[in-house]
């Protein structure tokens, strides 16, 4: 792929380019050696013609009736997401969601390497989960600059959100996702993803309602 300003790449794109690295890598585990922008359409009910118009924002890599190889678009797009280098990654809240993120091993299968969990909790702090041991949360900026922690995950009661972002930005870490139902508010250099599971929940039932209807 030619080096290309990722600000160009719309934002819709990103989200899809990982749904094709995860069916690439998987098709790779089976032995599959090329693969055609149709047959990876049909694999993950997407657009074909979508498909070449996300991969021309790196460049042309496959061949007209050939088709794409395979291990050069999963090195390409691992590439493009910068998943070939590893990120530090810290979990703020060691309640139920956040140990069980901490159990998750997708993380470090993608090069997310989970190096502490905080907490202000005397009866976790010390514990481990995953590869995450739970710190005290008043070592958190402390631990963050040291360790040059690159992304946070924030699973703390929705009044505590806030101010712990607000205390990961001070840190120097620069990108967040955040669990905790409310809005939070960071520098413009800090790049917060909010993941609200009750309005999915929410959105889910509207559905599910209407077709009992």
């Amino acid at each position: 792929m030619r080096n290309v300003d990722k600000k160009d790449v719309p934002a819709v794109t990103v989200p899809r380019l990982a749904i094709y690295l995860r069916k690439l890598r998987e098709l790779r585990s089976r032995g599959v050696e090329r693969i055609s922008s149709k047959d990876l359409a049909d694999m993950i009910d997407l657009n074909a013609a979508q498909i070449r118009k996300d991969f021309s924002y790196f460049g042309e890599f496959g061949t007209r009736g050939v088709g794409y190889e395979v291990t050069r678009l999963v090195d390409e797009i691992s590439h493009s997401l910068g998943l070939d280098h590893s990120w530090n990654v810290v979990i703020v809240g060691a309640g139920l969601l956040g140990t069980a993120l901490a159990r998750y091993r997708g993380f470090s299968e993608q090069g997310f390497r989970l190096v502490a969990m905080f907490d202000s909790s005397a009866t976790v702090i010390g514990a481990s989960y995953g590869t995450g041991r739970v710190r005290s949360i008043a070592d958190l900026e402390d631990f963050c600059r040291e360790e040059r922690v690159d992304i946070a995950l924030v699973t703390v009661p929705a009044g505590e959100a806030d101010g712990t972002v607000g205390r990961l930005a001070a840190a120097g870490v620069k990108a967040v996702l955040n669990f905790a139902p409310v809005k939070v508010h960071a520098p413009e250099d800090v790049l917060v993803h909010q993941v609200d599971l009750s309005s999915e929940l929410m959105s889910l039932s509207f559905y599910l309602d209407r077709e009992q209807a």
